[in-house]
Protein backbone atom coordinates (compact mmCIF):
# COMPACT_ATOMS: atom_id res chain seq x y z
CA UNK A 1 0.00 0.00 0.00
CA UNK A 2 1.53 3.76 -0.82
CA UNK A 3 2.08 5.84 2.03
CA UNK A 4 0.74 8.70 1.17
CA UNK A 5 -2.46 9.45 -1.73
CA UNK A 6 -1.45 10.55 -4.73
CA UNK A 7 -4.65 12.48 -7.10
CA UNK A 8 -4.45 12.60 -10.17
CA UNK A 9 -6.79 15.19 -11.93
CA UNK A 10 -7.07 15.04 -14.85
CA UNK A 11 -8.43 17.51 -17.51
CA UNK A 12 -10.19 15.39 -20.35
CA UNK A 13 -10.80 18.34 -22.89
CA UNK A 14 -6.75 18.87 -23.15
CA UNK A 15 -6.30 15.65 -23.85
CA UNK A 16 -9.24 14.46 -25.46
CA UNK A 17 -8.76 17.76 -28.27
CA UNK A 18 -4.93 17.05 -28.44
CA UNK A 19 -5.48 13.16 -29.10
CA UNK A 20 -7.94 14.18 -32.03
CA UNK A 21 -6.24 17.05 -33.78
CA UNK A 22 -2.73 14.81 -33.63
CA UNK A 23 -4.58 12.76 -35.63
CA UNK A 24 -6.70 14.34 -37.37
CA UNK A 25 -4.68 16.54 -39.29
CA UNK A 26 -3.75 13.90 -41.33
CA UNK A 27 -7.25 12.79 -42.18
CA UNK A 28 -7.27 9.74 -39.69
CA UNK A 29 -10.27 9.07 -37.65
CA UNK A 30 -10.09 5.86 -36.74
CA UNK A 31 -13.60 4.78 -37.45
CA UNK A 32 -15.41 1.94 -35.71
CA UNK A 33 -17.74 -0.86 -37.30
CA UNK A 34 -20.64 1.14 -36.38
CA UNK A 35 -19.65 4.43 -38.10
CA UNK A 36 -18.62 5.98 -34.85
CA UNK A 37 -14.88 7.82 -35.00
CA UNK A 38 -12.87 7.02 -32.05
CA UNK A 39 -9.45 8.89 -32.91
CA UNK A 40 -9.69 10.83 -29.75
CA UNK A 41 -11.16 8.85 -27.17
CA UNK A 42 -8.44 6.39 -28.48
CA UNK A 43 -6.10 9.07 -28.23
CA UNK A 44 -7.43 10.09 -25.02
CA UNK A 45 -6.87 6.46 -22.93
CA UNK A 46 -2.96 6.47 -24.72
CA UNK A 47 -2.40 9.97 -22.74
CA UNK A 48 -4.26 8.98 -19.76
CA UNK A 49 -3.02 5.29 -19.71
CA UNK A 50 0.45 6.76 -20.16
CA UNK A 51 0.47 9.44 -17.44
CA UNK A 52 -0.72 6.26 -14.88
CA UNK A 53 1.83 4.33 -15.70
CA UNK A 54 4.41 7.40 -15.59
CA UNK A 55 2.89 8.83 -11.92
CA UNK A 56 1.33 5.87 -10.24
CA UNK A 57 -0.95 7.77 -8.74
CA UNK A 58 -3.56 6.09 -6.49
CA UNK A 59 -6.87 8.10 -7.40
CA UNK A 60 -8.06 9.61 -10.48
CA UNK A 61 -10.25 12.08 -11.18
CA UNK A 62 -11.82 13.30 -14.64
CA UNK A 63 -12.74 17.03 -14.72
CA UNK A 64 -14.69 18.45 -18.10
CA UNK A 65 -16.08 21.61 -19.13
CA UNK A 66 -20.07 21.24 -20.02
CA UNK A 67 -20.54 23.33 -22.52
CA UNK A 68 -19.52 26.82 -23.85
CA UNK A 69 -21.84 29.04 -21.93
CA UNK A 70 -20.13 29.73 -18.41
CA UNK A 71 -19.86 32.71 -16.31
CA UNK A 72 -17.07 33.92 -18.14
CA UNK A 73 -19.35 34.38 -21.19
CA UNK A 74 -21.80 35.87 -18.85
CA UNK A 75 -19.39 38.92 -17.37
CA UNK A 76 -17.89 39.08 -21.32
CA UNK A 77 -20.06 37.92 -24.19
CA UNK A 78 -16.37 37.29 -26.15
CA UNK A 79 -14.78 35.11 -23.98
CA UNK A 80 -13.15 32.09 -25.89
CA UNK A 81 -16.03 33.44 -28.76
CA UNK A 82 -12.68 33.39 -31.23
CA UNK A 83 -13.13 29.12 -31.31
CA UNK A 84 -14.12 27.52 -34.19
CA UNK A 85 -17.42 24.92 -33.60
CA UNK A 86 -15.85 21.64 -32.77
CA UNK A 87 -15.21 19.19 -35.58
CA UNK A 88 -17.86 17.47 -36.67
CA UNK A 89 -15.76 13.69 -35.90
CA UNK A 90 -15.09 15.33 -32.56
CA UNK A 91 -18.99 15.82 -31.17
CA UNK A 92 -19.54 11.95 -30.78
CA UNK A 93 -16.84 11.39 -28.90
CA UNK A 94 -17.38 13.81 -26.20
CA UNK A 95 -19.87 11.20 -24.68
CA UNK A 96 -18.51 8.49 -26.05
CA UNK A 97 -15.26 9.42 -23.74
CA UNK A 98 -16.90 9.72 -20.47
CA UNK A 99 -18.22 6.42 -20.98
CA UNK A 100 -15.18 5.03 -20.96
CA UNK A 101 -13.68 7.40 -18.70
CA UNK A 102 -16.73 5.38 -16.07
CA UNK A 103 -15.52 2.01 -17.45
CA UNK A 104 -12.32 2.32 -15.60
CA UNK A 105 -14.11 3.09 -12.54
CA UNK A 106 -12.58 6.95 -12.79
CA UNK A 107 -15.36 9.69 -12.13
CA UNK A 108 -16.14 12.08 -14.46
CA UNK A 109 -16.88 15.97 -12.86
CA UNK A 110 -18.27 18.67 -14.67
CA UNK A 111 -20.41 21.49 -13.71
CA UNK A 112 -22.23 23.71 -16.05
CA UNK A 113 -21.78 26.97 -15.99
CA UNK A 114 -18.02 26.21 -15.06
CA UNK A 115 -14.64 25.25 -17.03
CA UNK A 116 -12.95 22.12 -15.99
CA UNK A 117 -10.46 24.29 -14.48
CA UNK A 118 -12.60 25.68 -12.06
CA UNK A 119 -13.72 22.46 -11.44
CA UNK A 120 -9.70 21.50 -11.02
CA UNK A 121 -9.18 24.21 -8.79
CA UNK A 122 -12.01 23.29 -6.20
CA UNK A 123 -10.67 19.68 -6.06
CA UNK A 124 -7.04 20.59 -5.95
CA UNK A 125 -8.19 23.33 -2.65
CA UNK A 126 -10.26 20.44 -0.93
CA UNK A 127 -7.72 17.57 -1.52
CA UNK A 128 -4.06 18.96 -0.96
CA UNK A 129 -4.28 18.90 2.40
CA UNK A 130 -4.94 14.76 2.56
CA UNK A 131 -3.27 14.02 -0.74
CA UNK A 132 -0.45 15.14 -2.85
CA UNK A 133 -2.03 16.36 -6.18
CA UNK A 134 -0.83 16.01 -9.84
CA UNK A 135 -2.88 18.08 -12.63
CA UNK A 136 -2.64 16.53 -16.37
CA UNK A 137 -3.45 19.19 -18.71
CA UNK A 138 -2.09 21.25 -21.83
CA UNK A 139 -3.11 24.51 -20.42
CA UNK A 140 -0.84 26.60 -18.97
CA UNK A 141 -3.58 28.56 -17.16
CA UNK A 142 -3.58 25.77 -14.26
CA UNK A 143 -0.22 27.01 -13.24
CA UNK A 144 -1.95 29.20 -10.82
CA UNK A 145 -3.05 26.68 -8.97
CA UNK A 146 0.80 25.33 -8.33
CA UNK A 147 1.09 25.47 -3.86
CA UNK A 148 2.56 23.27 -1.61
CA UNK A 149 1.50 19.61 -2.19
CA UNK A 150 0.07 20.61 -5.94
CA UNK A 151 2.25 19.89 -9.62
CA UNK A 152 1.43 20.61 -12.67
CA UNK A 153 2.14 18.03 -15.56
CA UNK A 154 1.57 19.62 -19.05
CA UNK A 155 1.42 17.51 -22.31
CA UNK A 156 3.98 18.08 -24.74
CA UNK A 157 3.79 16.45 -28.24
CA UNK A 158 3.54 12.86 -28.71
CA UNK A 159 3.18 10.38 -25.43
CA UNK A 160 4.20 10.03 -22.77
CA UNK A 161 6.70 13.71 -23.01
CA UNK A 162 5.86 16.42 -19.98
CA UNK A 163 7.11 19.61 -18.65
CA UNK A 164 6.49 18.90 -15.20
CA UNK A 165 6.36 22.15 -12.43
CA UNK A 166 6.16 22.46 -8.77
CA UNK A 167 5.39 26.19 -7.39
CA UNK A 168 9.63 26.32 -6.73
CA UNK A 169 10.42 25.59 -10.35
CA UNK A 170 7.70 27.96 -11.72
CA UNK A 171 9.09 30.82 -9.79
CA UNK A 172 12.44 30.06 -10.22
CA UNK A 173 11.69 29.46 -14.47
CA UNK A 174 9.09 32.78 -14.53
CA UNK A 175 10.63 35.10 -12.36
CA UNK A 176 6.91 35.79 -10.19
CA UNK A 177 4.85 33.37 -7.98
CA UNK A 178 2.00 31.19 -9.17
CA UNK A 179 -0.73 33.39 -7.93
CA UNK A 180 0.87 36.45 -9.66
CA UNK A 181 0.04 34.49 -13.35
CA UNK A 182 -3.29 35.78 -12.52
CA UNK A 183 -1.94 39.67 -12.30
CA UNK A 184 0.34 38.64 -15.44
CA UNK A 185 -2.89 37.32 -17.50
CA UNK A 186 -4.35 40.38 -16.78
CA UNK A 187 -1.93 42.97 -17.90
CA UNK A 188 -1.42 41.34 -21.23
CA UNK A 189 -4.26 39.49 -21.81
CA UNK A 190 -5.18 36.20 -23.50
CA UNK A 191 -5.44 35.66 -27.24
CA UNK A 192 -6.43 31.97 -27.11
CA UNK A 193 -9.26 32.89 -24.45
CA UNK A 194 -9.92 35.88 -26.42
CA UNK A 195 -9.89 38.70 -23.96
CA UNK A 196 -8.14 41.96 -23.68
CA UNK A 197 -5.83 43.05 -20.64
CA UNK A 198 -4.32 46.39 -21.28
CA UNK A 199 -3.54 47.11 -24.83
CA UNK A 200 -0.11 47.71 -25.96
CA UNK A 201 1.21 45.64 -22.71
CA UNK A 202 2.97 42.57 -23.39
CA UNK A 203 4.32 39.62 -21.18
CA UNK A 204 8.06 41.09 -20.91
CA UNK A 205 6.48 44.45 -19.44
CA UNK A 206 4.18 42.77 -17.22
CA UNK A 207 6.62 40.39 -15.94
CA UNK A 208 8.80 43.63 -15.04
CA UNK A 209 6.02 45.81 -13.66
CA UNK A 210 4.70 42.37 -11.79
CA UNK A 211 8.09 42.06 -10.13
CA UNK A 212 8.42 45.83 -9.47
CA UNK A 213 4.75 45.74 -7.65
CA UNK A 214 4.01 42.43 -6.45
CA UNK A 215 0.31 42.72 -8.03
CA UNK A 216 -2.34 44.67 -9.83
CA UNK A 217 -3.33 46.87 -6.76
CA UNK A 218 0.39 46.96 -5.87
CA UNK A 219 0.80 48.73 -9.82
CA UNK A 220 -2.52 50.59 -9.14
CA UNK A 221 -0.99 52.34 -5.94
CA UNK A 222 2.01 53.11 -7.84
CA UNK A 223 1.50 54.55 -11.32
CA UNK A 224 3.38 57.42 -10.50
CA UNK A 225 6.74 55.39 -10.44
CA UNK A 226 5.76 53.60 -13.80
CA UNK A 227 6.51 55.25 -17.19
CA UNK A 228 4.27 57.77 -18.64
CA UNK A 229 3.28 55.45 -21.51
CA UNK A 230 2.71 52.86 -19.07
CA UNK A 231 0.62 54.41 -17.23
CA UNK A 232 -1.23 56.21 -19.92
CA UNK A 233 -1.66 52.67 -21.54
CA UNK A 234 -3.11 51.03 -18.01
CA UNK A 235 -5.41 54.30 -16.89
CA UNK A 236 -6.68 53.94 -20.90
CA UNK A 237 -7.56 50.41 -20.34
CA UNK A 238 -8.30 50.01 -16.64
CA UNK A 239 -11.91 48.27 -16.79
CA UNK A 240 -10.29 45.97 -19.15
CA UNK A 241 -7.82 45.30 -16.62
CA UNK A 242 -10.36 44.28 -14.11
CA UNK A 243 -12.56 42.21 -16.22
CA UNK A 244 -9.22 40.13 -17.33
CA UNK A 245 -8.14 39.68 -13.91
CA UNK A 246 -11.93 38.34 -12.76
CA UNK A 247 -12.07 36.26 -16.48
CA UNK A 248 -8.26 34.97 -15.55
CA UNK A 249 -8.72 33.70 -11.85
CA UNK A 250 -9.44 29.81 -11.79
CA UNK A 251 -12.50 29.72 -9.75
CA UNK A 252 -12.07 27.31 -6.82
CA UNK A 253 -15.15 27.55 -4.76
CA UNK A 254 -17.45 25.49 -7.24
CA UNK A 255 -20.07 23.58 -6.57
CA UNK A 256 -18.17 20.08 -6.86
CA UNK A 257 -17.11 18.31 -4.45
CA UNK A 258 -15.30 13.84 -4.64
CA UNK A 259 -13.79 12.57 -2.55
CA UNK A 260 -10.30 10.24 -1.95
CA UNK A 261 -13.24 7.29 -1.07
CA UNK A 262 -15.07 7.84 -4.74
CA UNK A 263 -11.51 8.43 -6.46
CA UNK A 264 -9.74 5.24 -5.53
CA UNK A 265 -7.99 3.90 -8.68
CA UNK A 266 -9.58 0.34 -8.85
CA UNK A 267 -9.93 -1.03 -12.31
CA UNK A 268 -12.45 -3.74 -13.45
CA UNK A 269 -10.93 -5.33 -15.95
CA UNK A 270 -13.69 -6.96 -17.42
CA UNK A 271 -15.70 -4.35 -17.02
CA UNK A 272 -12.85 -2.15 -18.88
CA UNK A 273 -12.63 -5.14 -21.33
CA UNK A 274 -16.63 -4.98 -22.16
CA UNK A 275 -16.21 -1.60 -22.94
CA UNK A 276 -13.06 -1.48 -24.99
CA UNK A 277 -14.23 -4.02 -27.32
CA UNK A 278 -17.86 -2.17 -27.98
CA UNK A 279 -16.29 1.15 -28.58
CA UNK A 280 -13.12 -0.97 -30.54
CA UNK A 281 -10.24 0.33 -29.09
CA UNK A 282 -8.01 -2.48 -29.87
CA UNK A 283 -5.30 -3.76 -27.45
CA UNK A 284 -5.53 -0.34 -25.12
CA UNK A 285 -6.44 -2.50 -22.20
CA UNK A 286 -2.76 -4.04 -22.46
CA UNK A 287 -1.19 -0.63 -21.53
CA UNK A 288 -2.36 -0.59 -17.51
CA UNK A 289 -2.06 -3.43 -15.39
Amino acid sequence: MMDKNKVMLVDGMALLFRAYFSTAMSGYFRINSKGVPTNAVHGFVRHLFTAMNHYQPSHVICCWDMGSSTFRTEMFPDYKANRDAPPTELIPQFDLVKEVTSSLNIPNVGLKGYEADDCIGTLTSNLREDAEVVILTGDQDILQLLTENVSVVLLKKGYGNYAEYTAETFTEEKGITPEQMIDLKALMGDSSDNYPGVKGIGEKTALKLLQAHGTIEGLLDNLDNVTKSQREKIERDMENLRLSHQLARIYCEADVTCGLDEALLTIDRALMMEKFKEVELGKLHDMIS
